[in-house]
């Protein structure tokens, strides 16, 4: 099988440059990481997290377990789950990680990947080490039951802080959350979920200064609020090693309208996008309901 390789294509924005530069990002740097160059076409796998299934997965009762979820999605024959941190009964064992592993296994359904919550625009440096400890605890549960992406946030700028100082930190946070991963087999996967990631352009600002083969993006197909939202997500396609599918976009200053799924798998098509096109549900439709009627839709246009 043929590992990817990083290209070394100069295509870097004249905005992205400059944004590189006010935070201290020398040229050198901001070119750190180049789109993902891939072997020739695409390969979209279908997958769904489990936070589209938040409803019965959380409470003080329960109506689903994650493996439950797993089981589901088996049979509705998806590709993959994105198991989100915050469904695992704690604390968390290495037997329960074990039971997942084997689950997913026996019902041939991957584990595309773990998803946590964090933030690392927190101004407090100590604070900030915590989420980072965070991160690399859950890096290793990752591990653990082998899943090789994980998906993280950045964060919004504080009150009283610049923009430029939260990137600088989220920058700093992520490096050396990479080099954990790196010895634990997982790649880490930002994801565009507002805050200092809202637009392909702050996005890409943080991209390209995390100089890790063991980084990429997440890219959610609803997170952009952007006058196009079509337009960053194909510039950050390219960057792309795991995706989530929203049944919605919302362009600035506009309502919430339906998103065109055949638009954005032919933007990953593009961009030789292979991996996991991951449906993270949020519509008002009960998600039992729902999200089978989603993945057919889905099926038919891959």
């Amino acid at each position: 099988m043929m590992d990817f390789v990083l290209s070394r294509r100069h295509f870097i924005s004249g905005g992205i440059t400059c944004i590189a530069a006010s935070v201290g990002l020398s040229m050198r740097d901001a070119s750190a990481i180049e789109p993902i160059e891939r072997i020739a076409g695409s390969r979209i796998k279908l997958g769904c997290c489990a936070y589209s299934y938040r409803k019965y997965l959380t409470g003080k009762s329960p109506q689903m377990t994650l493996l439950d979820f797993i089981q589901l999605c088996a049979e509705m024959e998806l590709d993959g789950v994105e198991l989100t941190a915050y469904y695992f009964p704690t604390p968390i064992t290495v037997e329960y990680l074990n039971k997942v592993k084997r689950t997913a296994f026996l019902l041939g359904i991957d584990i595309a990947g773990t998803a946590v919550g964090n933030n690392f625009c927190l101004a407090d440096p100590s604070a900030r080490k915590r989420q980072v400890e965070r991160v690399k605890q859950w890096i290793d549960y990752a591990a653990e039951m082998g899943a090789p992406c994980m998906r993280i946030f950045a964060g919004s700028t504080p009150e009283g802080h610049t923009e430029e100082e939260a990137i600088k930190w989220v920058v700093e946070c992520i490096a050396e959350c990479c080099e954990h991963a790196a010895k634990r087999g997982v790649m880490l996967a930002l994801e565009n979920h507002g805050g200092v990631t809202r637009s392909a352009k702050q996005l890409l600002t943080i991209v390209m200064a995390v100089d890790s083969p063991w980084f990429g993006v997440n890219l959610d197909t609803g997170n952009f609020r952007t006058v196009n939202p079509y337009d960053d997500i194909a510039q950050v396609a390219q960057y792309a090693i795991t995706s989530h599918l929203k049944t919605h976009v919302t362009p600035r200053g506009r309502k919430s309208q339906p998103a065109d799924f055949a638009r954005i798998i032919s933007i990953l098509r593009d961009a030789n996008y292979r991996g996991y096109l991951n449906i993270e549900y949020e519509a008002r439709e009960d998600p039992r309901t729902a999200i089978p009627k989603l993945v057919n839709q889905l099926r038919a246009l891959l």
